[in-house]
């Protein structure tokens, strides 16, 4: 599959410069556009949901965009990179109508972040209940992802707050990848994380994680439970003892600023931000080869199983925006 895409982006990519008109081709065609911030791409049927940062579900049908708004509990944060960040829907949202969220929210003027469901009602979407709260964050490094495991359990990743040795805290949440039963008990499924960003599961329930480093060092990590990914006592591909080395690595003069994550027919995918590409990333011998290019910053991958999606995050105050941004492309297979 990555031949055929490559062999028809060449000439939309050039040299690797960013093309302001993000033109479309058979190969990569707009679902949508005019989204708001988007963060997070979820699909029931044929309808797609997107967070947006600033605090809408963008409803994406046949083409057309409706930003439903979400009633939540506490206004969002005004932080950098904050605001509403994950969501995922429910495996019974069909029934239940419900979804699980993450947003940054201020209390006593310090940043925090919460686990949330949300249910839709009608066009809109009401905070009902709240999973996990008071997890401190600081002006970055929210983290931020959700995702529905193999165990139908709740996963999120979660910044060290801009406090690196949060990540080393057993007792703390920052740092980590936490895993919520469906019971709503939260425990923590990894540590030595500094900015975790997407996570996702191979066929054989593999679990992978993209996480920012420190200015370059990027890392894409095999997820076991019970590891320590190191953060702050190593990282890219320095090792210690009692602490995992990543897959793969971005190394000491490259950023990618990875985000979302995608398993889509047998192989693994990550956005991009300050790398604007999709990743695809080789699960047996951690190389990475920018995929997709000149479309700016990419902040999520999705796979419903038949086509790749992904969606850019040129309007988030540090891209480029092209006419239309952002939007929502499927690439044509």
């Amino acid at each position: 599959m990555a031949k055929k895409w490559l062999a028809a982006l060449v000439l939309l990519t050039g040299c690797g410069v960013q093309e302001p008109e993000q033109p479309e081709s058979e190969s990569i065609q707009a679902e949508a556009e005019n989204l708001d911030i988007p963060w997070s791409i979820e699909q029931n049927e044929n309808t797609f949901y997107i967070s947006e940062r600033t605090g809408t579900i963008a409803k994406v049908e046949d083409g057309e965009v409706e930003h439903q708004p979400v009633d939540l509990t506490a206004p969002l944060s005004e932080a950098a990179e904050a605001g509403l960040l994950g969501f995922v829907l429910k495996p019974d949202f069909k029934e239940s109508n419900q979804a699980y969220a993450y947003y940054t929210y201020d209390k006593d003027g310090e940043p925090f972040n919460r686990i949330v469901v949300l249910e839709l009602h009608g066009d809109e979407w009401r905070e009902t209940n709240i999973i996990l709260d008071g997890i401190q964050s600081g002006n970055v490094h929210h983290g931020g992802r959700l995702e529905i495991g193999p165990d139908n359990n709740l996963y999120a990743t979660i910044g060290d707050a801009s406090d690196p040795e949060t990540a080393q805290e057993p007792d703390l949440l920052n740092g980590k990848i936490v895993r919520v039963d469906e019971a709503g008990k939260a425990s923590v499924y990894s540590l030595g994380h500094r900015n975790p960003q997407g996570i996702a599961w191979s066929d054989d329930e593999m679990m992978y994680a993209a996480e920012h480093g420190q200015s370059a060092n990027d890392e894409i990590n095999i997820i076991e439970e019970g590891n320590n990914y190191g953060w702050p006592d190593i990282e890219g591909m320095e090792e210690a003892e009692g602490l995992v080395a990543p897959l793969a690595t971005s190394g000491s003069d490259e950023t990618w600023a990875p985000s979302g994550m995608a398993w889509h027919k047998g192989e693994l995918y990550a956005a991009s931000l300050r790398g604007e590409a999709v990743l695809n990333i080789d699960p047996q011998t951690g190389e990475v080869k920018k995929e997709i290019e000149g479309y700016g910053r990419i902040r999520d991958v999705f796979s419903d199983g038949d086509s790749l999606y992904f969606v850019t995050n040129n309007t988030d105050g540090r891209g480029n925006p092209a006419d239309g941004d952002d939007k929502l492309y499927r690439i044509v297979e």
